[in-house]
């Protein structure tokens, strides 16, 4: 622990921190929207398991930086080249790590879920139509789901904490922190989804982004996280614009003339 008396060890905790908060907002998002449909008296519960599986996953992944590590070598290459960019860098690559493949497939697994959500918005079914309050995910699908995700994003978390610093004990607090910022804002990010409905669009909208982004980054083309979370925050703004202008017309209506 004599490496928390380095200034520098704090300037990486904080940097990390900060980091990992911002990655547990995809993790976030994703099981807000899906404990909110599941049966209202079980939604605590699934968010806090799901929350928990979340830490539980990273410092398990944290125990295995070394098995981690080796997830980046490539396992299978296509054997082509792909297209190579003006500047000479290839635009993605061929060949293939198990984090590769994990990301693929968690991208893809976040898009089916997200277009999903978005059709049965657009065009909802019956179940939906004439009751709105009806629990249409059960509890033990909601929390596969959960893990599922968890699992990506887990190991996208604990690879970013070890591309920013070597010590172990700073990972294991940065974690836990963002863990625990997650688990205070699980329950008011869930219920303000619940009540604001086109905040649900927007939030399923971030997802289908995010998966494109996993997709990308498995076939190497990485995207800039600064770029992802400015999108995501300019956006969140321009509905919070909308949202204040929608109550004041709201309140207009329902003052006595």
């Amino acid at each position: 622990m004599e490496v928390f008396l380095l200034p520098e060890a704090w300037a990486a905790l904080a940097a990390l921190i900060t980091m990992e908060i911002v990655l547990g907002i995809d993790n976030l998002i994703f099981i807000s929207i899906v404990t909110n449909k599941v049966e209202e008296k079980r939604r605590a519960l699934a968010r806090q398991i799901g929350i928990g599986l979340a830490l539980g996953l990273r410092l398990a992944l944290l125990g295995a930086i070394a098995w981690i590590i080796g997830l980046t070598r490539p396992v299978f290459d296509l054997g082509i080249s792909g297209p190579v960019a003006p500047d000479g860098s290839v635009a993605f690559e061929t060949s293939f790590s198990w984090r590769d493949l994990i990301l693929i497939s968690g991208g893809l697994f976040l898009l089916w879920k997200a277009v999903s959500e978005i059709h049965q918005k657009v065009q909802p079914g019956p179940e939906t139509m004439f009751s709105a309050s009806r629990a249409v995910t059960s509890f033990g699908s909601a929390i596969v789901q959960i893990i599922a995700l968890d699992l990506v994003f887990s190991i996208d978390s604990i690879l970013t904490a070890i591309g920013m610093t070597n010590h172990l004990p700073i990972m294991i607090v940065a974690v836990v922190v963002a863990v625990l910022v997650m688990f205070l804002a699980a329950g008011p990010v869930s219920r303000f989804v619940h009540d604001n409905p086109t905040v649900v669009m927007l939030a399923l909208a971030f997802l289908m982004m995010i998966g494109m982004v996993l997709i990308a980054d498995g076939f190497g083309a990485h995207v800039p996280k600064g770029y992802i979370y400015a999108a995501m925050a300019f956006a969140a703004f321009v509905e919070g614009l909308n949202m204040l202008a929608r109550r004041r017309a709201a309140r207009a209506v329902a003052a006595p003339k």
